[in-house]
């Protein structure tokens, strides 16, 4: 009976180990490398025109028949979808990675913080290339009051969601000892990802399949950074910043 006892034991400890390590880098890992996959064969298909026609179904689908101008449901519906749909615009992004970054000085994590500058404008830099490379023009199919500037393929709104939100979870999750409060960081800026990318179909800006190419693009790069953020020892110059106290 101890012999079981002790069996359990160990096996729990292993799993454990296992959960908090070896699953959650090869987690990780499958998620990088199945988004840039997922990416590329979506791209493949866009540039052939094999989703011109499904994008086409959806996108009406979530019209008035009688006025496309109009989306589905009540205005008040549209007008959360706006709101929702600027928290993966440029300057809601912006505000949120300067709040992180202070909020992540101030507690003397100096590599995370310098870290979250370099990945998430790296993000953004790789939209831009990719909406350079693919030039895909937006939606005609219904008219939208919201002025677009580049080019759709892939969502950048969608796509910096997902760097944003998924890479500062990861690394708040990082650093966070509790395991749900891990999965809840996880869980929000998993959904929020996913809401502005569908507010940006339902307001007429992007293709479906942009979208789902932001996602998988995005979801890709946040992957990567938190692979490399595991470089990042945990303390992130605590030592440092004793030492500059002391001083």
């Amino acid at each position: 009976m101890n012999k079981t006892r002790q069996f359990g034991s160990v096996a729990l400890s292993w799993l454990t180990w296992l959960a908090r390590h070896e699953l959650a880098v090869l987690l990780s890992v499958m998620v990088c490398a199945g988004g840039t996959w997922g990416f590329v064969e979506l791209a493949e298909d866009v540039v052939e025109g094999d989703t011109h026609r499904l994008d086409e179904a959806i996108l009406l689908a979530l019209r008035n028949p009688a006025d496309r101008s109009d989306p589905l449901g009540p205005a008040w519906v549209e007008e959360a979808v706006r709101d929702v749909t600027a928290l993966g615009g440029i300057p809601m992004v912006t505000l949120i990675i300067l709040g992180a970054t202070g909020y992540l000085l101030l507690s003397q994590r100096f590599r995370t913080a310098l870290f979250i500058t370099v990945a998430v404008p790296g993000g953004l830099l790789v939209s831009n290339l990719l909406k350079t490379s693919f030039e895909r023009p937006r939606p005609d199919l219904v008219p939208t009051e919201v002025s677009v500037y580049t080019a759709s393929f892939p969502s950048g709104h969608s796509m910096m969601a997902a760097v944003t939100y998924l890479t500062l979870a990861a690394l708040l999750a990082r650093i966070e000892p509790e395991w749900r409060l891990k999965l809840y960081l996880l869980l929000v800026a998993a959904l929020v990802t996913v809401l502005v990318g569908i507010s940006r179909v339902y307001l007429g800006i992007h293709w479906p399949t942009d979208v789902l190419a932001g996602w998988t693009a995005g979801a890709a790069w946040a992957s990567l950074c938190w692979l490399v953020a595991r470089r990042v020892p945990r303390r992130s110059f605590a030592f440092a910043g004793k030492v500059l106290r002391k001083r």
